[in-house]
């Protein structure tokens, strides 16, 4: 877990502009957009078979029984996609940390006992369509109807009858934008990746203790085992000592996660976030922000971040290392100044397309950070989506197929080379593919520094 020249910008404090928007009132005229949306690929981004991994369709006696309890509690429609996941190998998957497969997970989620408020049979639905297709993960915020709205406006004032206190809250619920995207594209990368491991946090994180096991190697953190451990403990996750190389870690999404994810559950409208979404994403939002995260006004806290809402780029690279036990370095490419302008870059533009493509090359998704500028190189909006693969055009130009969580579209969308690469802030590469052109020091130091550096300041200015 490391970084090569990180900056002062967090680029993930606003929803993608560029991206296709829709009135979701107006369905035809969304179908409408997207048809006419020529980055758009109309195919699903499930792909078991993208990794190298053996491929198995046949049930075991044991399985089959599992197989029918789970088919029994899904509709027609739904009975066909888990028809699909066993016939194209998803279903049979064991990439879980425990070696369980989708099946046993799917299982488990409607033979134990779900979190109240959370229907084992919603949760199944969600799950499976999620493996599937994990292109229709969103980051997207479901309104609080009416009629429930005073009742968590009682809960987040502790029952304040103060008028003007009571309408301060119900305004930090207008015009909520998500700072969820990087979490988005976490969750999305599991989904896509490791579809067992997907499953069986959604059945811990929907289960009655909300919460999952994660077994790291601390070496994923840093090349120091002690460093591994400051890492943890600066992050306050609760952890588990397993010798002195593992670790076992409790992750919980904060304590205002089931509150929005019941709220899903019932009233969720369409492209909004499922109730396994919320609890998925505010996992992730509050393992990287120290504990501090909030669901309801998507607001967060923490020492590393000057910022309210999102993660910035050591944040981020933590909770990708953590969820995946990958070693991940976040490679910084552009250069950026206290007034958030681009000033020059740390790489260049055939490094960048070579390091992303060897990490396609290697079944690696490649999570990238771009932002859009104005004439003068400002900063005016920046976003996270996941590069899943990439091909080549007539004229030999790369097209690289991308995953958008605050797009509305449920499918894979398609940028040029010319278009993306020149805009891309970072990317999350495997270290073995980063260090090969690259000096970096470890994020966690980088960040350290740049923290201690802004503490001093402040503390001088008081």
């Amino acid at each position: 877990m490391v970084s090569v020249q990180i900056n002062n910008v967090n680029p993930y404090f606003k929803i993608n502009t560029e991206g296709v928007k829709s009135s979701l009132s107006d369905s035809k005229s969304f179908e409408t957009k997207i048809e006419n949306d020529t980055r758009v690929k109309k195919y699903p981004s499930f792909s078991s078979a993208s990794a190298a991994i053996s491929v198995r369709t046949v049930l075991t006696n044991e399985e089959s029984i599992k197989y029918k309890e789970v088919r029994e509690v899904l509709d027609r429609k739904d009975r066909k996609l888990l028809k699909l996941a066993l016939s194209s190998g998803l279903l049979l998957r064991n990439d879980a940390e425990d070696k369980s497969t989708v099946l046993d997970n799917l299982h488990k989620i409607i033979t134990k006992p779900r979190v109240k408020g959370l229907e084992a049979d919603k949760v199944l639905k969600n799950t499976l369509e999620t493996i599937i297709n994990p292109s229709i993960i969103t980051q997207r915020f479901g309104d609080i109807p009416p009629s429930i709205k005073p009742q968590i406006i009682d809960y987040m004032t502790g029952n304040s009858t103060d008028i003007r206190e009571r309408k301060l809250k119900e305004e930090e619920f207008n015009e909520l934008y998500s700072g969820c995207c990087v979490a988005a594209s976490v969750e999305f990368n599991m989904a896509h990746r490791h579809p067992a491991e997907f499953t069986r946090f959604v059945e811990g994180l929907t289960s009655p203790s909300m919460s999952v096991k994660k077994t790291i190697n601390l070496e994923r953190l840093s090349q120091n085992t002690l460093d591994a451990v400051w890492l943890l403990n600066a992050f306050e996750v609760p952890y588990e000592l397993n010798g002195i190389k593992m670790a076992t870690l409790t992750l919980k999404p904060d304590k205002e996660a089931i509150i929005r994810a019941r709220i899903q559950n019932n009233y969720r409208d369409p492209y909004e976030r499922s109730s396994i979404d919320v609890m998925m994403q505010s996992m992730l939002m509050q393992l990287g922000t120290e504990q501090t995260y909030s669901s309801l006004i998507d607001k967060r806290g923490g020492k590393f971040s000057r910022e309210d809402k999102g993660l910035i780029d050591f944040e981020k690279t933590f909770i990708e290392s953590v969820a995946e036990n990958k070693d991940t370095t976040s490679v910084v490419y552009q250069i950026v100044d206290e007034n958030q302008r681009v000033v020059g870059q740390e790489a260049d533009y055939q490094t960048i397309k070579s390091q992303i493509l060897e990490a396609l090359n290697l079944g690696h998704n490649v999570i990238i950070g771009y932002i859009i500028t104005d004439q003068a190189g400002v900063i005016e909006n920046a976003h996270e989506i996941t590069i899943t693969g990439a091909r080549k055009t007539s004229t030999g130009e790369t097209i690289f197929i991308c995953n958008d969580t605050d797009d509305d579209i449920p499918f894979p969308i398609e940028y040029s080379e010319t278009y993306l690469i020149p805009k891309i802030h970072h990317a999350g590469l495997p270290t073995s593919i980063a260090e090969k052109n690259l000096d970096f020091t470890e994020n966690w130091q980088i960040a350290m520094r740049d923290f201690e550096e802004y503490e001093r300041i402040k503390n001088n200015a008081a």
